[in-house]
């Protein structure tokens, strides 16, 4: 009996595609992930397209219309000088979204730099931005924001660079950390045993392997930062009024919960669903790469 001849479509595929497909494709076989990737990807379309798809002007204001209840003219009511709500959810979105993602690129554009240095050099330099980042992890988040925030002055460019500066700790300890896992691998003594500068096996041979872990942390923080920011815009240190802003929204409707609650119902469900979105991303993203995930 002769053997059966070679068929190429018996073999697996995940022999042949690349890593990055392959992450693609444990990420879509998560629900929650693709949920939260579409919601994220909705509130980025609205915050891009404002312009075109907001019903009113997000600043008018009109004093017929003072604390009207959702209706056909106004889908989400107005607030207490009769702005549209809708209007300033979907311009508030870009206040948000992008002191989320501002602030968390400055904290990487810190963080991961000196968490390198400190887990590849080590020695006093080390241990000296060992213990500083200690001491900044040592006072809570939102306290050190605040702090930042009232010294830089309330606006959303001081804002985004408080909420960045109170992140960097945490991509320094995670950073060093891989990098102190990674750096004593096969393949990167191989690299140092071919005559490759330290920096060059840094950025050839490290970096780009401890970037999942950077790439999960990412958008966890980002979720993080947009807490953060309503939190500040809340106590008035981040967007400043007229400027939509989901938390200063919740800040104007405090006085008005029992004659108007729709005027903090829709900027605290729109704060829900994007942080909720990040996290089920970052819990997705975190299973879709994990080398160890089949």
């Amino acid at each position: 009996m002769t053997d059966a001849p070679f068929d190429p479509a018996l073999v697996r595929s995940d022999a042949v595609e690349s890593p990055a497909r392959r992450a693609l494709r444990r990420l879509l076989r998560r629900k929650g992930a693709v949920f939260g990737l579409a919601v994220i990807a909705l509130f980025v379309a609205l915050a891009l397209l404002a312009p075109l798809v907001s019903p009113y002007d997000p600043a008018a204001q009109s004093w017929s219309a003072v604390r009207k209840p959702p209706s056909a003219a106004h889908w989400f009511g107005t607030d207490e000088v009769g702005r549209d709500i809708l209007a300033r959810i979907i311009y508030g979105a870009r206040a948000s979204l992008l002191a989320g993602v501002i602030s968390v690129a400055i904290a990487l554009g810190i963080g991961v730099p000196l968490g390198t240095v400190a887990g590849y050099v080590g020695g006093w330099l080390d241990a000296l931005l060992s213990r500083i980042t200690d001491a900044m992890l040592a006072c809570p988040f939102l306290i050190l924001a605040i702090a930042l925030a009232a010294f830089l002055g309330p606006n959303l460019r001081n804002a985004m660079i408080a909420i960045g500066i109170t992140t960097t700790p945490i991509f320094i300890r995670l950073t060093r950390a891989q990098v102190m896992a990674v750096k004593v691998e096969d393949y990167v003594e191989a690299a140092r045993a071919v005559g490759n500068p330290p920096w060059r096996i840094a950025l050839r041979h490290i970096l780009p392997n401890i970037l999942p872990a950077l790439l999960v942390q990412a958008t966890l923080s980002i979720a993080a930062a947009i807490i953060a920011e309503a939190s500040l815009s809340f106590l008035g240190l981040g967007q400043q009024p007229p400027e939509p802003s989901w938390g200063s929204m919740l800040n104007a409707a405090q006085r008005f919960l029992i004659n108007a609650p729709w005027m903090a119902v829709w900027p605290g469900l729109a704060i829900f669903l994007t942080v909720l979105s990040f996290n089920l991303l970052g819990d997705g993203l975190r299973d879709a790469l994990d080398p160890r995930e089949r």
